[in-house]
């Protein structure tokens, strides 16, 4: 599989979780696939087929689709709704063009305002855009980009609480940033949750953005914990004694890794004497204190 089969999946998978969500916590949500260059025919694809699963889920909603890029097909997935018997209660809207700029008309037009949205923006991370996708409610942005740099950052700055950011990476080095902005712990969760459940016999690794060695990481269910440990004990040094939940949101949103993760590599750290808990004894729970020691 290559990066962008890879990429495709994951999005795959996050939209496989959102959607429920979002079509339970309201009567209307949007989902905006947004590409400057010809890249997002086979992902439009695969998204409308995820969301032909949900049909049943649609009974007096609207679930809108945009697709917005150069490659923008509107017979082809016309042909496919067709294919697929899709309710008239989903809505697909292709707008060939430059997809970043036509973005704030498509989401108005949509009536994304106010409901629940998420953009995928394949390849970009136009700040427009970004300021763009904050109309929704709640309102999350998922970025597939070759260029990491300051990404995280410019996400924050939109206005997004939550932010994560993992390359994907190939046999030859090739790599993607994907970043999810978000303001629900839950959805951040999530989409770490579906990063670690894609194919790992792809041929494609992860690395953390921030991680000055590069350090590559097999995807796996139960991952290699101790790149964790070693950023877990760097943010004790600097922090000080912190809960367990605390190391979690950490976790959460400064790593690679899961928050589930963390307990795991704390009791690697506890084992090898590099940590101590307050108490002593018991469950690793939320309220467990950790210390360096």
């Amino acid at each position: 599989m290559s990066l962008t089969d890879v990429t495709r999946e994951l999005l795959v998978r996050y939209l496989g979780t959102w959607a429920p969500g979002a079509l339970h916590g309201g009567r209307r949500a949007t989902f905006a696939l947004v590409s400057r260059a010809p890249a997002g025919v086979a992902a439009a694809e695969a998204a409308l087929r995820v969301f032909a699963e949900f049909a049943d889920r649609l009974r007096g909603r609207e679930l809108t689709m945009i697709v917005a890029g150069p490659d923008a097909d509107r017979d082809r997935l016309a042909e496919l709704q067709r294919e697929l018997g899709t309710p008239a209660a989903l809505t697909v809207h292709p707008l060939a063009g430059d997809g970043p700029a036509l973005l704030p008309v498509a989401l108005r037009a949509a009536r994304a305002a106010g409901a629940p949205l998420l953009v995928a923006l394949d390849g970009i991370a136009d700040e427009a855009a970004l300021r763009a996708v904050r109309a929704g409610r709640p309102a999350e942005v998922l970025l597939i980009t070759e260029d990491p740099a300051g990404v995280r950052d410019r996400v924050r700055a939109a206005g997004f609480a939550l932010g994560a950011a993992v390359e994907l990476v190939d046999a030859d080095g090739r790599a993607l940033l994907a970043c999810l902005g978000t303001g629900s712990a839950k959805s951040l969760e999530a989409f770490k949750t579906e990063l670690w459940a894609v194919d790992e016999y792809a041929g494609v690794r992860l690395r953390d953005p921030h991680d000055p060695d590069g350090r590559l990481l097999d995807i796996s269910l139960t991952p290699n914990p101790a790149p964790l440990r070693r950023e877990l004990l760097a943010y004790l040094d600097r922090a000080g004694p912190s809960t367990v939940t605390a190391l979690k949101h950490v976790t959460m949103t400064e790593t690679v890794y899961r928050p589930a993760d963390t307990v795991r590599a704390l009791h690697g750290l506890l084992d090898a004497g590099a940590v101590t808990r307050d108490p002593a004894h018991g469950r690793l729970g939320g309220d467990v204190v950790i210390t360096r020691t």
